[in-house]
């Protein structure tokens, strides 16, 4: 009996979870609180400051957190405390956003944005992940997916069956630790390029800018991930022909509804 308890409160739990996403509705699973979520968010990004190089340059610095404030701004997350900083390493063609709106850019990924606009390219694909909270949702799919297994054995006569709920939390803990490294799925990355097309509208960005950073990042990679040294960046990434072929589909319908007037 308590078994059994045990997997219909876990799948209560996974049931209850179920919100959507912004702009786009999508639905989706998620077992922790946005409390929780910034509080890894802040404990990661402060980690990462820590163990980084902060860039000296007071003009870089100035544009990206000048961008990244009108970005936040359209945004309307009162309850983030944004922060922008820029890291100084040249190898690093990357950025982020963690929740609660903390978010770090490398200065190797600098000479493929090519100014303001592609600036807010990148940084609103960034800052769209911790709207969409596709951190939470990928920690909750890990914890699900481990819990599951637990569950079963549970079912099946296996040990810890009570200890389930009390298991899963300190996984989403566990799996928190690992937030910055924990790779988007190619459905989020798609998500967060069409949410970020929405921001820049909102924001009064070019919207093509977004097409030709895509082009230049595929100069940049050699057209393709994996063994080059921004395999971690573009691992579970579409590929830039099939990101410009979706923009290019959103732009028309972006402009129209979200465009400054």
């Amino acid at each position: 009996m308590r078994r059994r308890l045990s997997l219909f409160a876990v799948l209560a739990m996974a049931f209850t979870a179920c919100q959507s996403v912004p702009y786009t509705g999508r639905s989706r699973v998620l077992l922790v609180s946005p409390g929780e979520e910034k509080k890894l968010g802040e404990q990661a990004y402060a980690d990462i400051l820590k163990k980084g190089k902060l860039s000296t340059n007071r003009e870089q610095v100035d544009l990206l957190r000048r961008i990244g404030m009108r970005l936040a701004k359209v945004a309307d997350k009162p309850d983030f405390q944004w922060e922008f900083n820029l890291l100084d390493d040249d190898k690093q063609i990357n950025a982020f956003c963690l929740p609660g709106g903390k978010v770090a850019f490398y200065t190797g990924i600098l000479p493929v944005t090519a100014g303001e606009d592609g600036i807010a390219v990148v940084m609103s694909h960034e800052i769209a992940h911790a709207l969409a909270r596709h951190g939470g949702e990928r920690m909750s799919q890990g914890v699900l997916a481990n819990t599951g297994g637990q569950v079963l054995g549970a079912v099946l006569g296996g040990p810890g069956g009570s200890q389930v709920t009390s298991q899963m939390y300190q996984q989403i803990y566990g799996l928190g630790a690992g937030l910055v490294v924990l790779g988007y799925s190619r459905k989020q990355e798609s998500e967060a390029d069409h949410i970020g097309l929405i921001l820049m509208a909102k924001a009064g960005y070019d919207l093509e800018a977004s097409v030709s950073f895509w082009g230049r990042m595929a100069q940049a990679t050699g057209g393709k991930g994996g063994s080059n040294p921004l395999e971690k960046f573009l691992g579970t990434h579409p590929g830039s022909a099939e990101r410009q072929a979706q923009l290019k589909a959103w732009i028309p319908e972006v402009r129209a509804k979200y465009s400054k007037p």
